[in-house]
Parts: C-alpha cells; structure tokens; sequence
C-alpha cells in the first residue's frame, strides 16, 4: 500500500517540534488562552467541554496497521483507551492533557502521521470512498487524485487563512460513496473520448445553511486538475465573506453570486494558474499511481466460508450485511461496524485497533479504510479467510452484523464533549440503536441511514439522513427536529424538516411511530424506507410523527 513516510517525516517531526515551543509558552504563561488558540488549531487541537481533544489526521481515510497500533498507544498512554472515528476519517482523542500533545505529536511523526489542517480555515482532510481500490462497481482508484491534492494542499502558503474551512472530496465509483455533492469541492472520476478527467462540483455544504453543490466543470481532463482547483479556491478566497462566519462557506459565495458569475471568475483564474503548473503535477501523479498498483491478489478455492455460510447462522448474517462487492473474484471487503448496540457510535478501544492492525496484517493485504460513516474496513480479504476474521472481530465485540442498517447511526460527540453543541447525540442513538434490536425489528426494516446531530453545525450529517435529528436548545430543554428524505448516495437530497420538534424522552417513540408506519406502507420487504418515501412523498410519514389526538 501507499506509504508517505519517505517525504513527510522530517517535516511533521519539525511542525511537532515547533508545536511543542509554543505549548510551552502556553504553560509558562507568555501565550493567553486566545494567542494561543489559532496555533493550537493549526494542529488540530480544540477546547472541548471537559478536555482538550486532537483529530489527527487519516489522508483519504487509509491507514496501515503499525499506524494503526500507534493510535492504539495514544489510546492507552494519553487517553482514556479509546479514540473516536470522524466523518471526515479522521481520528479524535478526547482526553489528552496539554502538556502531553507535543510528545503525541512526536509518536505520530515517528510513523508518517500529523494532525496538520485537521482545523482552521483551511483545505481539510481530502475524503473518498472507503472501498477505493477495492469496490467492484468502480471504473477508477480515485486515491491517487486524492494523494496529489493532499500533498498538494499541505500548508499551501496562499490558502492557510480562507474565509472559512474547506472540503475536498472524489469519488471512482459508479455509486458515489464519498458525498461529492455535499463538499465545498467534489470530483467524479470519469472518461470522455477516451481521455481521463472529473465532472467538478463547487459549493456543496451542511451546516446551518444546507446546500448540495453545483457542476461547474461537466469535464476537467486530469492534468489540469491542480490548476482549476487553485483557481476555484483562488476565487473564494478573495470573493468569499469575511464579514459573517455563518456566511463564509463558499456555498454562500456560489449562491450569492450565482454559478455562471463564479464559474467565469474561475475560468479566467485557471487560465493564468494553468500557465505556473509545468508538469511536475504530472509527474507526482505518475508516482503515485505507480505506488498505489494492486496488491497481490490469490486465487483459491472458497468452500470453506460457503460451508461456514450454510452451517452457522450467525457468520451467514454477518456476511450478508457487513461484506461490500470486490472487484476480484473470491475476495470481499468486510465493514468492521463500531455500532454495537448501546455503545458509543464510532468508539474505538486500543485493544480493537490493535486487532484490527493484526487482521490486517495476516488477512487484508496490510491495508485498513476508516470510512465516513465512523467504521472500518478491510479492502481484501479472500473469501476463505473470513470465517478466522469473523471469529476473531466476534472475540472482540466487533462483529455486530448491522452494517447499514437502523443501528448503523452516524452521530457527532454531542454535548457530551463539544462546546458547540445545544443538545445529547449520543444518548439518542444508543437508544435508537437498543430500541429496535430488542424489538426484534432491525432485519426487517433493513437498510437505513439515521443521522444525527448535537447542533446546527451538523456534524453528524443529519441533513443527508434518510432520517436525520437535529438536537436544539429550546429554553435550556433539548428539543429535537426530525427530517426525512435525505441521502448522501443514490439521489443526492436535503432531508425535509417533518414538523416540530420532540422532547428527549419523545425521539425514540416517535421514531418508532416512522418506522412501524413505513412497515405498514413499503411496496414490499425490498423497498427501503428512502425509496417508499420518495414514492409515497412526505403525508403517511408525517402523519405516523405526528398522530392526531383520539376523539374523546
């Protein structure tokens, strides 16, 4: 597997190094709280509710296992043994005192890792489809776009200080895994006259504004790649608001100015960046395609998991739901879901990534994806090797076979951790999660996405929820919003607001209402909830939410 060790060590050993002075000076007392707070977010480091917290950063959420193992060290030496998946596949520590994050900083930079341009107002971790490489539906391995715009993007001099934080994700496959839409940049890999190149979308976004983004480029031939992404955040760079955070995305500066308006500013721009790009691009892309060539698949019987298959019931149901189709016959790739009913979604323990860095090791090609949705995945692993990787993830509470489905909830830290948030994320999902298990519904509902998120922010992606929930304060009592109709894959959607909100002890009982309505009304048991509800629109599902009350 690719391996960025080679350039990047000596500069993220100096960027701990110059971190760890101005830590220092943070403890002496020669930096406030607020001098300090603009380097801090330049590695990564937030003031939460109860802690500091570090997101580190996972590039295009691949990562080997002796990184892995290392994150399981500051997992039991710094933390209080876990760290937590991100949508945006990172890794959050929660825990960690001040005074130890340089030496954190220094453990990850022994093994190729940073926390560089996990915050701040600038180009964020570049995101793609957790099975790149690997998925059988994909035309083109979109990791090495995505290496050339992280290298690329790493404390690029012109675009430290945006307007506001910026998002960058691509996708290869047919089905789009990785939420191009809803970025502030997203890519397409696709083929024009047999020439490679990307369909560009500008101004996707959640947030408090929700937007999906636009096409702005239908095709961009893949060497002029850097130059018209220089050119677009150029142009947002100098057009974007300044005046009003809420308003500093670049969705507000697209629809403000309207697409044709920015569309021409940036054309003109590529058209003067395209003259300072000489070809060295070009070449790092030729490298990184070399460095991202296939592992060194095998062919082999498969009897032994068809017959682990017919004999146990248990691995039968794991592989029906937490395997995705791989491109090479006789292997798959296994979702490792961190949703075990009643746990906190996206938790993992150091004893877990250390599993998971062994079964990489011994099954998967040494190869391991945090996806945006707060699991795991191991690319490729033949399909004779999975009854030993299903035992293995079994021993330790890894193998929930729920992949996708109602327990399977993205949900931001909440008001458990963030100081941005106004109501719990948690909780609810916990809930939600045990509710339906024990109802003995979650089989049959089947494949659902729930979102859920602890403020406006949307971290938890709740507006691309084919049910989302917003968590508010409402007079200091949460209070929280229900949308339906969101979806972040098939059919790019804004999930519609139902109707008022419910009190904590309300969220689950409503929902329950949705989903035993959407049993009663679906074409049949294929029929997903978003697709009943596109057929049927808003009215039954609205109706279940809000029931009227019984004559006397």
């Amino acid at each position: 597997m690719f391996d960025v060790r080679p350039v990047d060590t000596d500069y993220v050993r100096h960027r701990a190094a110059q971190f760890r002075a101005q830590v220092e000076r943070r403890l002496d007392g020669s930096l406030t709280e607020d001098e300090f707070r603009p380097l801090r977010l330049m590695n990564g480091v937030y003031l939460q509710l109860h802690a500091y917290m570090l997101r580190i950063a996972i590039p295009y959420g691949t990562i080997s296992p002796d990184q892995m193992r290392m994150l399981a060290h500051l997992a039991e030496t710094y933390d209080k043994g876990y760290g937590h998946w991100t949508t945006r596949q990172n890794i959050q520590f929660n825990w960690p005192r001040l005074v130890d994050i340089p030496d954190m900083l220094d453990h990850l930079a022994s093994v190729g890792m940073h926390a560089i341009q996990t915050s701040g107002n600038t180009i964020r971790n570049v995101t793609t489809d957790a099975f790149a490489g690997a998925a059988a539906d994909e035309y083109m391995d979109p990791r090495p776009y995505a290496e050339l715009l992280r290298s690329w993007s790493t404390d690029h001099a012109e675009f430290q200080f945006l307007p506001r934080k910026f998002k960058i994700a691509i996708t290869g496959a047919q089905r789009d895994r990785a939420l191009v839409a809803a970025h502030d940049i997203g890519l397409r890999l696709r083929q024009q006259d047999g020439q490679t190149g990307f369909e560009v979308w500008v101004g996707g976004g959640l947030g408090r504004t929700p937007m999906l983004g636009k096409v702005i480029r239908d095709f961009l031939p893949e060497g002029d790649l850097l130059a018209y992404i220089e050119a677009i955040i150029s142009t947002y760079n100098l057009s974007g608001r300044r005046d009003n955070k809420y308003k500093a995305r670049i969705k507000i500066t697209v629809h403000e100015r309207g697409l044709d308006v920015f569309k021409a500013e940036v054309e003109e721009e590529f058209l003067n960046r395209r003259r300072d790009f000489h070809g060295a691009d070009r070449e790092a892309l030729a490298i990184f395609k070399d460095r991202f060539a296939a592992p060194a698949f095998r062919n082999g019987p498969v009897d032994a998991y068809e017959a682990e298959r017919a004999r146990n019931g248990a691995f039968r149901s794991w592989t029906d739901t937490n395997l995705h189709p791989h491109k090479v016959d006789g292997y798959a790739s296994v979702i490792v879901t961190f949703k075990t009913h009643g746990a906190t979604p996206g938790d993992a323990s150091a004893d877990q990534m250390r599993l998971l860095a062994d079964l990489a090791e011994q099954y998967g090609h040494s190869d391991l994806r945090i996806s945006h949705d707060q699991n795991v995945v191991l690319p490729h692993v033949h399909k004779s090797d999975l009854p030993a990787v299903y035992a293995a993830l079994q021993g330790a509470g890894l193998a929930t076979a729920n992949a996708g489905l109602t327990s399977d909830i993205i949900a931001c830290p909440g008001m458990d951790y963030c100081t941005l948030a106004t109501a719990r994320s948690i909780p609810i999902a916990q809930e939600i999660a045990t509710h339906f298990k024990d109802a003995g519904l979650e089989d049959e509902i089947g494949k659902l996405n729930i979102r859920i998120s602890g403020c406006i922010n949307a971290c938890g992606h709740h507006h691309l929820g084919h049910i989302g929930i917003l968590g508010l304060d409402r007079a200091g009592v949460e209070n929280y919003q229900i949308t339906l109709g969101g979806d972040g894959y098939d059919i790019p959607a804004i999930g519609e607001r139902a109707g008022a909100g419910f009190p904590y002890d309300q969220v689950v009982p409503a929902i329950d209402r949705l989903l035993r309505a959407y049993l009663e009304v679906r074409a049949d048991a294929s029929e997903r909830f978003i697709d009943a509800y596109r057929r049927l629109g808003p009215a039954p599902f609205k109706a279940a939410l809000y029931p009227e009350p019984a004559d006397d």
